[in-house]
């Protein structure tokens, strides 16, 4: 069998259109100088670790520009740092605890496990192998690379399922393709008469994440927009004029 994914020319005029009414956008701004680069980012463990967090705690919440979660991830010096982390002497109570006093985010006990579980990868030789993983798609930039790369930070890393694994290879920016595709991106996309109706829950199946992922892709291709774009202007056009060059930065 084979599937052929056919857009309509109002398909194709709504995404150019999106990405052209937010093309001003300091959130549209950032991503496309951190992820349309020409020369390769260096991402050392902390920077991974500081986007690794940000992507577990906007994972089911608000993270517009003035919500706690964004607050509490451009907070400077980072709360949780990998130094501070490190240097607990219960991390998952440090990480549940610091959340809460901070307020206004969810999960933080899950969060707490699945950071402790995490340092625990990044402190041993499974750096390695994540190493060896972004550095590959720096040498290489395609959708099937990414794929594979989401697919193995997914096999090493608690809480991170296909939208988080996409979610933090985009946000050290290493992605064009491969984007995750959260709660906005299923309302535009809904709202635009997407051919399949899309439910975050069924997006937690990474096959069918795949398959809508593949969708938007080639919906992407036909309007000549890059996905890493298309989602920066989506998940931006939903905050009106809130993003800054200050609290876009993650």
């Amino acid at each position: 069998m084979k599937l052929v994914w056919e857009f309509e020319d109002s398909d194709v005029e709504r995404v150019k259109a999106i990405v052209a009414s937010q093309s001003d956008n300091p959130f549209v701004k950032e991503r496309i100088g951190k992820n349309l680069w020409k020369r390769p980012p260096t991402i050392s463990k902390e920077r991974f670790w500081d986007v690794l967090v940000g992507c577990l705690l906007t994972s089911q919440q608000r993270s517009g520009p003035q919500s706690r979660v964004n607050l509490f991830i451009n907070h400077r010096p980072f709360p949780l740092s990998l130094a501070r982390v490190r240097g607990a002497r219960s991390r998952t109570k440090f990480v549940t605890n610091t959340l809460t006093d901070w307020g206004g985010i969810r999960f933080v006990n899950r969060i707490g496990v699945h950071l402790s579980r995490n340092l625990r990868v990044v402190d041993t030789d499974r750096w390695l192998e994540i190493d060896a993983t972004l550095k590959g798609m720096c040498a290489k930039r395609s959708p099937d690379a990414e794929v594979r790369a989401a697919a193995d930070l997914q096999s090493m890393l608690a809480g991170v399922g296909p939208k988080q694994a996409r979610n933090l290879l985009q946000g050290l920016g290493l992605t064009l393709y491969e984007i995750p595709i959260d709660s906005r991106i299923v309302k535009w996309l809904n709202g635009a008469g997407f051919p399949v109706k899309l439910s975050a829950s069924a997006l937690g199946d990474e096959h069918y994440y795949r398959f809508v992922l593949q969708g938007i892709r080639e919906l992407c291709r036909a309007a000549g927009v890059l996905p890493c774009v298309f989602d920066a202007a989506v998940f931006s056009s939903y905050d009106s004029d809130g993003w800054t060059a200050d609290n876009s930065v993650w």
